[in-house]
């Protein structure tokens, strides 16, 4: 039986195939004061999550008690959980229109061109939708 999202600690999830994203979360752990518990999706029993295959190869999750956030929405909550206040506020801007927009739209673009960035590969292709 999956445990209630409630009671995991918060989860960073990722494409543990895409060498951008393995390069971009390595970072994270260095670079910022707070990371939380981190997971290729590869590796990670979805179900737990409250995510499917199709959710977690598309995008970063950041899953913390009963919220889960997906692309864009993730990077500012994880940024909303640091100690320094302009992380915070940048984080909280993130989800502010216009600025939401625009990192909603950031992100679009890195996950579709994550295999042109430095570290990818052919394997960090996003499949094209229709």
């Amino acid at each position: 039986m999956p445990t209630p999202v409630t009671e995991r600690p918060a989860t960073l999830i990722f494409d543990g195939d895409c060498g951008f994203c393995t390069t971009a979360v390595l970072w994270l752990q260095r670079t910022l004061p707070r990371v939380p518990a981190t997971a290729p999706f590869q590796w990670t029993d979805l179900a737990e999550f409250s995510l499917t295959e199709e959710q977690a190869r598309s995008r970063v999750w950041f899953v913390t008690g009963t919220r889960r956030y997906g692309g864009a929405a993730a990077v500012a909550a994880l940024l909303r959980g640091q100690p320094k206040v302009g992380l915070k506020l940048l984080g909280w801007l993130a989800t502010v229109p216009p600025w939401s927009w625009a990192a909603a739209a950031a992100y679009s673009l890195v996950a579709r061109y994550r295999y042109r960035l430095p570290g990818g590969t052919p394997a960090c292709r996003m499949p094209r939708t229709s």
